[in-house]
């Protein structure tokens, strides 16, 4: 039943040999990939004027009205944002045809930083994955609430339902889940430029004012009313709000093993796609935002519905086009996440700095461990943070610049190690590039670190401590499993001893496989809690005439597993160069019943299992 379900809901197995059928066209590639990036457009523009209007600005706000400072940096500060993004896209398009096996900022820097900052740059990614479903899950409920009025006590169990179908969705596959997402994220991208298309006429042609009053929430316009102070402090924390419209360009560098051959041809061009998009997007939406100044209040919704309320006339069939839209890219976007976070913990673990369960791949050859740990953490933000995505936010964008400062840090070293044609060229733009990614990140702990920016500060480095003490620990059990030169096995006397209850059928199928083992030494022990069940077992063993030494080892106090260990360290004092085989008789029943029998040969098992020289053979006795 559970097999069929879970083909019901997942699908048929795939073969390995099947795995090149599975690759991304580029037009799939896109939405899996870029999805992330391109959906910044619906809350980066949103995030800068939450800091500049000083959102609940509080008794240190400053009281600036509606006047053209408070405004002013909205555009200057896109346009250094785009140009941060060409920067940042033509440096992961050299890593991409470098390191065309995948793994975008941990592979660069394991080849060319070396091992600490190769963990630091993974740590980075696979926190801003994390964060990526969060914050994109999260502002997508903020879309559906902007258009249908809906309470914020609504926004935790609505993102946990989308975390839940994001999650099953790429279980079945990263071919299905990409077909299944291309649609939404194309709507968007269209219903994206209808909207900016439609605000730049209505701006530059009809000369429509800013959005009325009659429009805004009360929280809204005491935002309007109380602009917080712009100084330089001010404004590099909206710089790095809108920044995090840079989230997810990396993607496409990790993932270039997804793609068809040519992979790093067909995943540059992707990534060039992706950067005009992301670019054009969102600095033409800033541009409408500095014109019809949407305000917002901390607990009101999207921006971007309230200039699309505007420019539509109301709540019209387009404004709900866009508002769906905008719900489906955000809740989409976390397919980057899925897509990349698996791939690159498998990565990592292949490298020995992650449990080896996060490198085996699923019946649909995905990565199903990384699938559901990351959906596991995503949700435990959602609730911790209440869904709120200016909550989330600050937390993002440290994690991402990180990323994007080793990746480019380790092409500027490998530029110089390999001088390819044309070297010098992509030196300059890694090396501006990770001068200026590294500034940015500091920017962003700085400015944000009383928001939250400390907790990822703390975390990557608890995580590269954690990955660096799990390589050692692999290190550590592969030298102890190596086999030196000229090494033979010593050969043990052999001492097996079944454990007995009572005597039944399946004491007497472990009696019967213990003697074909041919030990040394065949024992029974029994574990005993008075006299009188002592007694009981002494007779069952004659009448069945059974020719082993039967032992019994008195427990007053009803403990089973610790008798036993007792035994068998008495065993070891006798003959120290002896291998104990303990047999245990198990009763096996239906799936549905089992658990109603006593799981006493667990425990024993489990303890067993960590004692030196001892095996320990289960032989089951099939009821039904």
């Amino acid at each position: 039943m559970l097999q069929s379900l879970k083909r019901l809901v997942i699908g048929r197995p795939i073969a390995t040999a099947d795995e090149g059928h599975q690759r991304l066209r580029k037009i799939i590639a896109l939405p899996v990939f870029a999805s992330d990036a391109i959906s910044s457009t619906a809350y980066a523009t949103d995030e800068i004027l939450v800091v500049l209007l000083g959102v609940g600005g509080g008794a240190g706000a400053t009281k600036l009205g509606v006047g053209t400072k408070a405004w002013g940096p909205i555009i200057p500060i896109a346009i250094i944002v785009c140009i941060l993004m060409v920067i940042v896209v033509l440096s992961y398009r050299q890593t991409i045809h470098a390191y065309p096996s995948g793994g975008g900022s941990y592979i660069v820097s394991k080849e060319n930083l070396g091992t600490i900052p190769s963990l630091i740059a993974g740590s980075s990614l696979l926190v801003d994955y994390i964060l990526t479903v969060a914050v994109s899950v999260a502002g997508g409920v903020l879309a559906i609430r902007t258009a249908t009025g809906l309470s914020h006590k609504w926004a935790v169990p609505i993102c946990l339902v989308c975390i839940l179908m994001m999650t099953l969705a790429n279980l079945r596959g990263l071919k299905e889940s990409g077909s299944l997402f291309a649609g939404p994220t194309y709507f968007y991208i269209v219903m994206l430029l209808l909207l900016i298309a439609t605000g730049f006429y209505r701006i530059f042609v009809q000369h429509v004012g800013p959005i009325p009053d009659s429009l805004l929430s009360e929280e809204a316009k005491a935002a309007r009313d109380h602009v917080g102070s712009l100084g330089l402090f001010l404004l590099l924390r909206a710089f790095s709000s809108g920044a995090v419209a840079l989230s997810g360009v990396e993607a496409v560098s990790n993932g270039v093993p997804a793609f068809k051959k040519p992979e790093a041809k067909n995943a540059a061009a992707t990534l060039v796609w992706m950067g005009v998009i992301l670019g054009s997007c969102f600095l033409s939406v800033s541009i409408i935002a500095a014109k019809l100044k949407p305000y917002r209040g901390e607990h009101d919704g999207n921006g971007l519905g309230l200039v699309a309320e505007y420019i539509y006339h109301g709540k019209g069939i387009l404004f709900w086009m866009t508002m769906i839209a905008t719900f489906s890219i955000l809740i989409l976007a976390a397919n980057t996440a899925y897509a990349d976070f698996p791939r690159l913990s498998s990565i990592i673990a292949k490298d020995g700095f992650l449990p080896h369960q996060f490198a085996n791949r699923g019946d649909r050859l995905v990565y199903s461990n990384g699938v559901i740990f990351l959906a596991s953490v995503a949700c435990v933000l959602i609730v911790a943070f209440s869904g709120d995505i200016s909550k989330l936010i600050p937390l993002y964008a440290f994690g991402v610049f990180m990323g994007f400062t080793f990746s480019q840090a380790g092409m500027v070293r490998h530029h110089i190690k390999l001088k390819e044609p044309h070297w010098r060229v992509g030196l300059t733009i890694n090396f501006i590039g990770a001068v200026t990614t590294g500034v940015i990140a500091l920017i962003v702990v700085v400015s944000k670190f009383k928001q939250g920016a400390w907790i990822p500060a703390l975390l990557i480095p608890f995580m590269v401590f954690f990955f660096y003490s799990i390589g050692k620990h692999y290190q550590r059990v592969k030298k102890s499993l190596e086999v030196p030169e000229g090494y033979k096995p010593v050969r043990h006397t052999h001492y097996v001893v079944v454990l007995v209850g009572k005597v039944n059928r399946g004491v007497l199928e472990a009696i019967n496989y213990a003697r074909s083992l041919s030990p040394e030494r065949i024992i029974a022990l029994s574990v005993v809690q008075d006299p009188e069940e002592e007694r009981h077992l002494h007779e069952q063993w004659d009448r069945y005439d059974i020719q082993i030494e039967l032992h019994t080892v008195s427990s007053p106090y009803r403990e089973l597993t610790r008798p036993v260990m007792g035994f068998l360290d008495e065993i070891d004092q006798e003959r120290d160069d002896d291998i104990i085989t303990v047999v245990i008789p198990e009763s096996v029943t239906k799936v549905t019943s089992q658990w109603l029998h006593n799981q006493s040969a667990l425990a024993l098992k489990a303890r067993l299992l960590y004692r030196p020289h001892t095996v320990v053979v289960s032989v089951p006795v099939h009821v039904d």
